[in-house]
C-alpha cells in the first residue's frame, strides 16, 4: 500500500504531446538586422500565423495575429516578427535588459534544444527592440519559480514601426546556446501579449490554467539540414572595483581596491564550467527590509548571479518552505561568537552544469568561504554534488550528495559540528499535458556524533491535479528531531506536517471577468517529541476575482490555532515580556486585497486585514503605490503598517515600512536607481544608489551609493560607502 503513491505518479507520466510544425530554411544570404524585410530570402520563407488566445480565452484564435518567418545560416537563427495593432498606446515599464513584462506589451521566443520539455532558453522583445534573455526550468510549470533572468546571452534585435503592424527583426547566435550536435528540430513556441486588446496569444494552443510559457505545449522547429556543431568562446570577466567607505560607529574609514574575475569554460556542447576567484557583488540590488512579527527566520531571495544561473539543478531540492536542504544564501554569511549573523568573505568557488547526454543533467558546486578567527567563524568548504535523470516525457529523477566542511581543525568548534553532510533522492513528476505533478523525496543527513538511533531522516510528498475548473493539491512532510542541514532551511526539526488544497475556477459570460477562484487551505503539523505533539492547525478560505482589464479582487478569511513552545515577542521590541509558553493562541482575521490593472500610468496593490493576534488584535496595512512616465521613469513606493494591540502585561506595537523607490532609464544601456528603506523594527533607514553603464555588450561600469542610519531616538549616521565597478567580458 504504502507504494500506491510512487507508482501513481510514475504511470502519469506515460504519453507525450506534438503540436504543429514549421520548416526553417538554410539561407547563404548576408541578412542584416534592421526590422525592415529588405531581404529576398524573407520572401522565400514559410509564414506561420493563426495565434491562438490564452486570454481572455483559450478556445479562439488571437485577434490581433501576429505572423513569423525564421531561416538560418551556419552561425546564426533568424527571425522575423510582423505583429499587427492599429493603435499605438504601448505599455513599457522600462528600456532596461530583462525587462518587465507582466501586464507589459511583448514578444516572446521560447526554444526546447533538447526536446525534454523541461529545460529551454527564451528571448523576450517589444516594438522598441529591447532584450530579455531567460533560462527556463521545470516545465515552466510555474512562471515565477521557474524562470531565471541573469543568465544573459550576445544576441541582436531590431525593429520598425508601420502602419498597422510592427516588424521585429532577430539574430540569435548558435554559439550562444547549447543543443546537440547535428539536431534537425527544436521544441518551440512564440507568444505575445497586447495590452491594448487586452489579449495573450500564442503560436500552440495552451489552456488557461497552465502557464503562459508551459513546456508541454510547444510546436517544432525543423531545420532544413542538420545543425553544426555549436562552438562556444572560452569568457573571462574580470572585474576591479574602488570601495571608499566609513564605520561610524567605531569612526574607522577605510579605502581598498578589489578585483577578482570569473570564467565560463565550455567543456563540451552542453556542458560548461564557471569559476569564480574573490567574487564582488556589490553591484547586486539591496534586499528588501521584511517586517517580521512571526516566530520564523525571514527567508530572503538569492539575488547574486553566480548562484542563480542552472540554480534549477541545486536549489529544486525538497520544499522551499519547509524542508530545503541547500539554500544558497548561507554561503557568504556566518554567525559570530555573540551568535550575530555577520558578512564572511567568499574567496573562490567552481560550478559545472549541463548535460551530459540528452537525459541526463549534472551539477557541481564548490565554494570556499574565509575564516574570521576574531569572530569564531571557520574556514569552510561547501560542496554540492546533483545528478537528475530524465524519465518518461517530463519526468526525472535526482540525487544529491551535499557537505559543508571546515578546512581544518579549530579550538573554538565543538567536535560534533565539523562537518554536516545530506544526500538525498527525489522523483519529480510532470505529465506531458500539465494535468499532474508532483515530488517525492527523502534525504539523510550525517554528522560526527550520529548513531543508528537518531531521527536523522528527512521526506515529503506532493501530489497536484490542475485542470480548467478544479486545482487539488496535497503536500505532506517529515523531519526527523535529529536531521540537520547547515546550507538549508528548515522551519522546523522534529515535526509532521499535512497540507490539503482545493480550488475551484468559475468562468463567468460577464466579459469583463476572466475567472473567480474559490478556494481552501488547511494545514496540520505535529512535534511529536514535544509534550504537547500538535503545533498548528491553519484554515484559510479564499475568493479571488481577476478581471479583463488585468485588475484582481482577493477576499480572505483565515483561523490559526498555533502553540508556543518557547516564549516569543511578535512586536520584537527592546525591554518587552515575551508571550507565555506553552499554551495555544487561536487567531482569526479578514482580509481584503485590490490589485489595479498595471498597465495603467498609475498603480495600486494594496490590502487591509483586521483579527486576531496572540491575544490581542492586529491591523495591518499593505500597499504599493507606483507612477510611471514611460519608458523612462518609474516612482514607487511600498508601505507596511502593523498595529499590535496586546493585552497586559505584554507590549502592543505600531511598525513601520516605508520604501521609495527611484528608476530612470535613460537610454538601453544606462540606468540609475535609487532605493531608499525606513523600518522603525529594525530601527534602521538605508538608502542604495546605483547607476549602470552598460558600454559594451555584457561589460558593465557601476556606481554605488550606500548610506545607512539609525533611527532608535534620533537620526545618526552608522554606515556610508561609495564604490565604483568595472566589468569587462572578454571572449576567446
Amino acid at each position: 500500500m504504502k507504494s500506491y503513491p510512487f507508482l501513481l505518479l510514475i504511470l502519469l507520466t506515460c504519453n507525450f504531446l506534438f503540436g504543429q510544425e514549421y520548416f526553417v530554411k538554410y539561407t547563404n544570404e548576408k541578412i542584416k538586422i534592421d526590422g525592415i524585410k529588405s531581404e529576398k530570402i524573407w520572401e522565400d520563407a514559410y509564414t506561420e500565423t493563426n495565434f491562438w488566445q490564452w486570454r481572455p480565452k483559450d478556445n479562439v484564435r488571437a485577434v490581433k495575429q501576429t505572423e513569423f518567418k525564421s531561416v538560418f545560416d551556419d552561425e546564426n537563427l533568424y527571425f522575423l516578427i510582423k505583429s499587427y495593432t492599429n493603435e499605438k498606446k504601448f505599455t513599457v515599464y522600462s528600456l532596461k535588459r530583462d525587462f518587465n513584462t507582466a501586464s507589459a506589451d511583448y514578444v516572446q521566443l521560447i526554444f526546447d534544444t533538447f526536446n525534454d520539455a523541461t529545460n529551454a532558453f527564451q528571448f523576450q522583445t517589444n516594438h522598441l527592440g529591447l532584450k530579455g534573455d531567460v533560462l527556463v526550468s521545470g516545465g515552466n510549470r510555474d512562471y515565477r519559480r521557474d524562470r531565471n533572468s541573469s543568465w544573459d546571452a550576445i544576441w541582436y534585435v531590431e525593429s520598425k514601426m508601420y502602419e498597422d503592424h510592427f516588424l521585429i527583426e532577430i539574430k540569435i547566435p548558435f554559439n550562444q546556446l547549447y543543443f546537440i550536435n547535428g539536431s534537425k528540430k527544436w521544441r518551440f513556441n512564440m507568444y505575445r501579449s497586447d495590452t491594448q486588446s487586452l489579449e495573450h496569444s500564442t503560436w500552440i494552443n495552451i489552456p488557461q490554467n497552465q502557464s503562459i510559457g508551459s513546456l508541454a505545449y510547444m510546436g517544432e522547429l525543423n531545420f532544413e539540414k542538420p545543425l553544426g556543431e555549436s562552438k562556444k568562446p572560452v569568457k573571462i570577466i574580470p572585474y576591479v572595483n574602488t570601495i571608499s567607505s566609513k564605520n561610524f560607529s567605531n569612526n574607522l574609514s577605510e579605502n581598498s581596491l578589489d578585483y577578482g574575475v570569473d570564467f565560463k569554460i565550455p567543456i563540451a556542447n552542453s556542458l560548461n564550467l564557471d569559476a569564480t576567484i574573490n567574487p564582488d557583488f556589490s553591484q547586486v540590488e539591496v534586499d528588501d527590509q521584511i517586517v517580521n512579527i512571526t516566530k520564523w527566520e525571514t527567508k530572503l531571495p538569492e539575488k547574486r548571479q553566480f548562484f542563480t544561473q542552472n540554480s534549477d539543478l541545486f536549489s529544486d531540492f525538497g520544499t522551499g518552505r519547509d524542508t530545503q536542504p541547500f539554500f544558497s544564501r548561507r554561503i557568504g554569511v556566518a554567525k559570530n561568537k555573540y551568535g550575530e549573523i555577520v558578512e564572511n568573505k567568499i574567496l573562490a568557488g567552481i560550478r559545472l552544469s549541463g548535460k551530459i547526454n540528452n537525459s541526463t543533467r549534472i551539477g557541481f558546486l564548490n565554494i570556499l568561504t574565509d575564516q574570521d578567527l576574531n569572530n569564531h567563524i571557520p574556514q569552510n568548504n561547501n560542496t554540492l554534488l546533483t545528478v537528475r535523470k530524465k524519465v518518461f516525457s517530463r519526468s526525472n529523477f535526482s540525487f544529491f550528495i551535499l557537505n559543508r566542511e571546515n578546512t581544518k581543525e579549530y579550538d573554538f568548534i565543538d567536535q560534533s559540528k565539523r562537518y554536516n553532510r545530506v544526500f538525498g533522492a527525489e522523483y519529480n513528476l510532470a505529465n506531458n499535458d500539465g494535468l499532474w505533478s508532483g515530488k517525492v523525496f527523502i534525504h539523510k543527513s550525517i554528522l560526527p556524533n550520529n548513531n543508528r538511533k537518531q531521527k536523522n531522516l528527512s521526506s515529503g510528498f506532493r501530489i497536484t491535479r490542475n485542470s480548467r475548473k478544479h486545482l487539488i493539491n496535497f503536500y505532506s512532510a517529515y523531519v526527523g528531531n535529529d536531521f540537520r542541514s547547515d546550507l538549508g532551511y528548515f522551519r522546523r526539526y522534529g515535526m509532521y506536517k499535512f497540507e490539503p488544497t482545493y480550488k475551484f475556477r468559475i468562468y463567468p459570460k460577464n466579459p469583463k471577468i476572466l475567472n473567480i477562484e474559490i478556494g481552501h487551505f488547511t494545514s496540520f503539523v505535529f512535534r511529536p517529541q514535544l509534550e504537547n505533539k500538535r503545533e498548528l492547525t491553519f484554515n484559510q478560505t479564499s475568493v479571488d476575482i481577476s478581471y479583463l482589464n488585468q485588475a484582481e479582487l482577493n477576499f480572505e478569511i483565515r483561523q490559526r490555532e498555533d502553540y508556543l513552545y518557547e516564549p516569543f515577542d511578535p512586536t520584537r521590541s527592546d525591554g518587552a515580556i515575551p508571550l507565555e509558553a506553552n499554551r495555544y493562541y487561536n487567531f482569526i482575521d479578514y482580509s481584503i486585497s485590490y490589485r489595479s490593472p498595471r498597465r495603467n500610468l498609475f498603480t495600486s496593490d494594496s490590502s487591509l486585514s483586521y483579527g486576531s493576534f496572540y491575544d490581542g488584535t492586529k491591523f495591518s496595512i499593505e500597499s504599493s503605490l507606483s507612477l510611471r512616465k514611460q519608458p523612462i521613469f518609474n516612482m514607487s513606493l511600498r508601505l507596511n503598517f502593523d498595529s499590535i494591540k496586546l493585552p497586559e502585561p505584554y507590549k502592543g506595537r505600531d511598525i513601520w515600512l516605508l520604501s521609495p523607490k527611484f528608476e530612470f532609464t535613460f537610454t538601453k544601456k544606462t540606468f540609475w536607481t535609487t532605493y531608499i528603506q525606513y523600518s522603525d523594527q529594525s530601527e534602521n533607514l538605508g538608502i542604495n544608489s546605483r547607476l549602470q553603464w552598460r558600454f559594451a555588450p555584457l561589460s558593465d561600469l557601476y556606481l554605488v551609493y550606500n548610506d545607512n542610519y539609525f533611527t532608535s531616538n534620533r537620526i545618526t549616521p552608522q554606515f556610508r560607502s561609495i564604490n565604483l565597478k568595472l566589468t569587462y567580458w572578454i571572449n576567446i
